[in-house]
């Protein structure tokens, strides 16, 4: 064991000298900061580094929260407050926002340096907090695409209309794998897959910053949460992992080191502790791995209280002031604090007393005053409200649905009942039918998305474009349920019984973070009931599952003449579901999940042969439906793959082909997905893993040839001593139905054949 520790300590080691050899050499806004840095006293230093929430600078008055003067004057002229962040209550319009940020930036401007404040906020999905502004489709329905244009384009909406919010700083993408079903955060993540995870998140952030991130339609991306966070031994929203780092760096790591590449500017940190150490205290973590290895050099922000949380949660401060110390010398360049000050009061008093050192300060002050300049804060601290002629527009809107129709995922269509006639007698039911806040789901106007019928009620709900779609004289509708009980079930029954299709809407209500921690995967009895009931009736049920994780539905899916997954879909989800139900657009969604069959079989797709089971074991691999899983009402056929060479040596790509043809009698989407696993390693190998994707568009009867092309270092893993490698030996392609094998031969690491 000491040998192993030895090994990784001399590669870190090694890593360092090597980031250090190959430092970058300093910039003319490199240069800016360090003169400014020389000229600021340490108490301006760590005001830069206190983040503050914007309940600590405003009043509430009638419902009405604005900046008060006496409060943001104490924030910025005695604290010297880099950041402020979030809102107050509930979304603001535009009009609103312009006069919260002048009035900040104009009391920085009164500063003695007058350093603007950053101003940040959770625009996950679209602007979260700005009235009439554009909702996508969330995470885990933007990965359901596999379609890296429109994650791309969401993204440069989202930033425009970011900044037309006069805001430079947008918390995402997450980039934490969804790996444990239970977690109420699953939504926010591009779900399960690591490569799906990296290349979504580097398709958004390339769109949140553009080739400018300090023009007026960028906004730099903060990419979160930083590391482990979505793999709870509990499922509980922030609640201890337990993750070697080998496991870490083959499935949680990889997203972020992408992101870097991408260019982000910024980062979260994880909230959790993984293997008993809080990330927020783990040097091994936001040093030596996110700086050392990474190479990142943009800001590292606490969560929210997470620095206070190292002694009121994780116990591992005596006192507030040592967390303080823990986490800035760990690496946290700034606290979100986020209620007072004593963060700052702190700070200066460590660094007083030589417990945290001036050069530490100096780095992080740094790092959050070049981010400032890359934004062109010092030269635009507000945003021109003439600039931004397409906020909340129609064609912003069409780029939702189109992102949500390519997002909602056909699981079933026994006999082909879908697409719907649209000359039918339709019964909708079901909790998530008629509310938005099932298709938006959290960060949705505010922070739990409750306020979403309000906010959004310009918005068609399932209920309300079916009704538009088909007209409201062949649409019936009963709740028949609430989500955790029945409703006038009678009533529903009866009117299912003088219908032609039950078109049941089941999953949940918005939620996020510690809200949505669920003790039971399994949808609540009531749902699973009312689906029961409804499928004596003889009509044919049209499962709609309006969910932000796969709650377990075994029961009524078992029921259903179809199900389909929409997800939170968004503003325009509602819509997109009904051209979808109707055949006026063609479902082209895969899951970005494992979709388990009960609730305590959650496996990932990505999982060991061990866990496959075998003959006699009625217990191994068995999801209601697998990763990258999904449905069309066209088909579609795989034939002549082929490969450029049968070994693939060091050095050298293998280019990867495959036909595909639409061979139904419309035109569809397909996403073509790339598996490669390797038959024998010295870590037991995964019995398949995503490593490329591309969606196409196929005309009926076309035919296109896809092409990826593959090097060494995306067949690679981690071994047992913190190491990417790739090792000899053979490995299988899967593309559709086709499948083929190729050798890697190295000259430095030994075949894995299996053969003597």
């Amino acid at each position: 064991m000491r040998r192993i520790f030895i090994i990784i300590n001399i590669f870190f080691l090694n890593a360092l000298a090597l980031s250090a050899q190959t430092k970058k050499p300093e910039s003319d806004i490199d240069k800016k900061v360090d003169a400014l840095i020389a000229k600021m006293t340490l108490e301006e230093k760590v005001g830069q580094m206190t983040e503050v929430t914007s309940d600590v600078v405003s009043t509430t008055t009638n419902g009405v929260h604005e900046i008060d003067a006496e409060k943001i004057k104490e924030a910025i002229l005695k604290y010297h407050v880099g950041s402020i962040l979030n809102v107050s209550g509930h979304a603001y319009d535009r009009k609103h926002w312009y006069e919260v940020i002048s009035t900040i930036q104009a009391e920085a401007a009164k500063d003695r340096l007058k350093i603007p404040v950053i101003y940040g906020i959770d625009a996950i999905h679209g602007v979260t907090y700005t009235t009439g502004s554009t909702l996508f489709p969330q995470e885990i329905a933007m990965a359901a695409t596999f379609n890296k244009e429109i994650a791309h384009k969401a993204g440069e909406i989202t930033a425009y209309e970011t900044r037309a919010s006069y805001i430079p700083w947008n918390y995402s993408p997450v980039l934490d794998l969804g790996k444990s079903p239970l977690w109420p955060r699953i939504y926010e993540t591009f779900g399960e897959d690591p490569y799906l995870i990296k290349t979504m998140g580097a398709s958004i952030i390339t769109g949140y910053q553009g080739n400018d991130v300090g023009d007026k339609y960028h906004v730099a991306a903060c990419m979160k949460h930083y590391l482990g966070y979505g793999d709870p031994l509990s499922g509980k929203d922030r609640t201890p992992a337990w993750i070697p780092d080998r496991y870490m760096r083959e499935y949680f790591l990889p997203p972020f080191a992408e992101a870097v590449k991408a260019g982000a500017r910024t980062l979260m940190i994880n909230s959790g502790e993984i293997n008993g150490v809080p990330i927020h205290a783990s040097k091994y973590m936001l040093t030596d791995v996110l700086r050392g290895e990474l190479h990142f050099d943009g800001i590292a922000v606490s969560d929210w209280r997470d620095i206070e949380y190292l002694h009121d949660r994780h116990h591992i401060a005596a006192t507030q002031k040592e967390a303080v110390m823990i986490a800035v010398n760990a690496g946290v360049d700034m606290s979100m604090v986020p209620y007072e000050y004593s963060f700052y009061n702190y700070l200066v008093e460590l660094v007083n007393e030589g417990k945290v050192p001036m050069s530490r300060i100096n780095e992080a002050v740094h790092r959050i005053l070049k981010v400032k300049y890359q934004l062109g804060l010092f030269d635009r601290p507000v945003g021109n409200p003439d600039d931004y002629p397409k906020f909340g527009s129609d064609e912003f809107s069409q780029v939702s649905l189109n992102a949500a129709t390519e997002a909602i995922t056909l699981l079933k269509n026994n006999n082909y009942i879908l697409p719907l006639k649209k000359d039918i007698k339709v019964f909708v039911t079901g909790p998530t039918a008629n509310t938005m806040r099932s298709l938006d789901g959290g960060w949705s106007y505010t922070w739990q998305g409750e306020q979403s019928d309000l906010f959004a009620a310009g918005k068609n709900t399932i209920l309300k474009a079916i009704q538009q779609k088909i007209g409201k004289d062949n649409v019936s509708y009963e709740p028949g349920a609430s989500f955790d009980s029945l409703k006038n079930v009678d009533d529903a029954i009866k009117a299912a019984k003088n219908s032609d299709v039950i078109v049941l809407c089941l999953g949940e209500l918005s939620y996020t973070e510690n809200v949505g921690n669920i003790d039971d995967l399994n949808l609540p009895a009531a749902q699973t009931q009312l689906a029961l009931e409804l499928a004596k009736t003889g009509k044919p049920v049209i499962l709609v599952l309006a969910e932000g994780r796969p709650r377990i539905v075994t029961a009524a899916e078992s029921k259903s003449a179809a199900t389909v997954m929409t997800y939170f879909s968004g503003n325009e989800g509602g819509d997109a579901l009904a051209n979808i139900l109707f055949g006026d657009a063609n479902p082209s969604g895969r899951l970005p999940v494992t979709y388990p069959r009960y609730a305590n079989a959650l496996v990932n797709y990505y999982r060991k042969n061990l866990e496959n089971g075998n003959s006699d074991d009625q217990h191994g691999y068995n999801p209601l439906y697998e990763f990258g899983y999904g449905l069309s009402y066209t088909t579609f056929s795989y034939n002549n793959l082929h490969i450029s060479k049968p070994d693939l040596k060091d050095g050298e790509t293998l280019t990867i082909t495959v036909d595909v043809k639409n061979t139904g009698q419309r035109e569809g989407k397909e996403s073509v997905l790339l598996y490669i696993s390797e038959l024998y390693a010295s870590i037991a190998p995964d019995t398949k893993r995503l490593r490329g994707f591309d969606k196409i568009d196929l005309q009926a009867g076309e035919t296109k040839t896809v092409t990826f092309k593959i090097t060494p270092k995306d067949i690679a893993f981690v071994n047992d001593v913190s190491k990417t490698v790739t090792e000899a030996g053979e490995f299988k392609i899967q593309l559709g139905d086709q499948t083929q094998s190729f050798n890697y031969i190295s000259n430095t690491v030994p075949s894995r054949t299996g053969k003597l």
